[in-house]
């Protein structure tokens, strides 16, 4: 016994238009493998101790205007990544110290951190990876205090390259992080 289903045009339509969007669903649920997320175990530093600053009778402390302070001009703005990696280097702790010093001194200003990537990999992974990079700066960010209202990260894949070229020295360039402000 074999029965067989008959659909209306209308009815076809409609299973028409549910398997495209079934089928491009599942065409959106990429193969990129980017969710695993390395985790540093980190143990805090000791603080170098220093004498505390002198005070005036008022018990206000007194400035030193001589003194190097992370000024905006001084503070990094970009950090580099390895090869397919999204992990932030520990040579770049003081790229984000001084911005995080930054922001949390100022609220209101904010930051647009953006992703970038060499050109080897496809346009999507490129993408993925950039999102990745720039979300990792955003959470070492937050972790120093920054609040997540002054955060954005945008991932530009392979688009902007900072250096043209086809060598170890150009990708090595592209494979970054900005920070900008905004």
């Amino acid at each position: 016994m074999s029965q067989s289903l008959s659909f209306s045009p209308i009815q076809r339509a409609g299973l028409g238009a549910m398997l495209a969007t079934t089928l491009l669903a599942a065409g959106c649920a990429s193969s990129v493998k980017l969710d695993d997320t390395p985790v540093e175990t980190r143990t805090p530093k000791a603080v170098d101790s220093q004498p505390p600053a002198q005070t005036s009778q008022s018990g206000v402390n007194t400035v030193d205007l001589n003194k190097n302070d992370l000024g905006a001009s001084a503070v990094g703005k970009v950090v580099y990544f390895d090869f397919d990696s999204f992990v932030v280097k520990e040579e770049f702790r003081s790229v984000l110290e001084g911005n995080a010093k930054m922001l949390n001194a100022s609220k209101q200003r904010k930051l647009t951190i953006e992703g970038h990537t060499d050109e080897r990999g496809g346009r999507e992974y490129n993408l993925a990876l950039g999102q990745k990079r720039a979300e990792a700066v955003q959470k070492s960010l937050a972790l120093l205090g920054v609040a997540d209202g002054q955060m954005e990260s945008v991932s530009y894949g392979e688009e902007r390259p900072a250096v043209q070229g086809s060598d170890e020295a150009a990708w090595a360039k592209n494979r970054r992080a900005e920070l900008k402000d905004r």
